[in-house]
């Protein structure tokens, strides 16, 4: 749930927003093919046309899709523009390394085998994954339905695998408030999606 908390998080603020046109998460050929490089790179290209300060990718395919898409991306982007750019999966990242998380919980909307390739794209970088929790979907438009309590329930059963750290793991699902308000209750910090995004924002902007 990107877009309502940015506008909530920044009021005041000029904020601008381009989308691509992403219908599901899957790892098939047709799925991976709505984050094609230049498909990402012209849509964040028409933000420049603001003359933006920075841009952000506020989308978690770098978690299946690996850390070199976004790493990639955000290379091409400042190449091409000059502007400032990341993601949400590195900041995602640097959280972690600020947290010095080793052992994580992953709370997921995804499929079982979409979550797998998650779990083995950070045992990769060199985590450890406690326990992931997935609520089985792939449809992107069913992620913001998910009910709070559900979201909240799978914070919990990740938490009980004793975690250093559990990341929300997509934009789409209304995870923000809950990783605020649970942290204290669970006792391990809780990383959103679409709260790191805009983490990334203010990142630059306090340069």
């Amino acid at each position: 749930m990107l877009e309502p908390l940015i506008k909530q998080a920044w009021v005041g603020s000029t904020i601008h927003v381009s989308r691509l046109g992403v219908l599901d998460v899957k790892l098939n050929a047709a799925s991976r093919a709505q984050f094609e490089q230049e498909t990402q790179l012209t849509a964040a290209k028409l933000l420049c046309d603001a003359k933006v300060e920075a841009v952000v990718w506020g989308g978690t395919s770098a978690s299946w899709l690996g850390l070199d898409h976004d790493i990639h991306f955000v290379d091409l982007m400042q190449q091409k523009t000059g502007v400032p750019t990341g993601s949400c999966v590195l900041e995602i990242n640097r959280q972690l390394r600020a947290l010095g998380a080793k052992r994580l919980g992953i709370v997921t909307p995804y499929t079982l085998d979409v979550a797998a390739q998650i779990n083995r794209n950070y045992e990769a970088m060199g985590f450890q994954i406690a326990t992931s929790v997935n609520d089985g979907g792939d449809l992107s438009n069913d992620f913001a339905g998910i009910p709070q309590d559900t979201i909240a329930r799978m914070i919990r059963t990740a938490a009980a695998a004793g975690p250093d750290a559990i990341i929300i793991m997509c934009t789409n699902v209304a995870g923000a408030a809950l990783a605020q308000s649970m942290s204290n209750e669970v006792g391990c910090p809780i990383i959103d999606s679409a709260a790191a995004t805009l983490a990334a924002f203010e990142q630059f902007l306090s340069r």
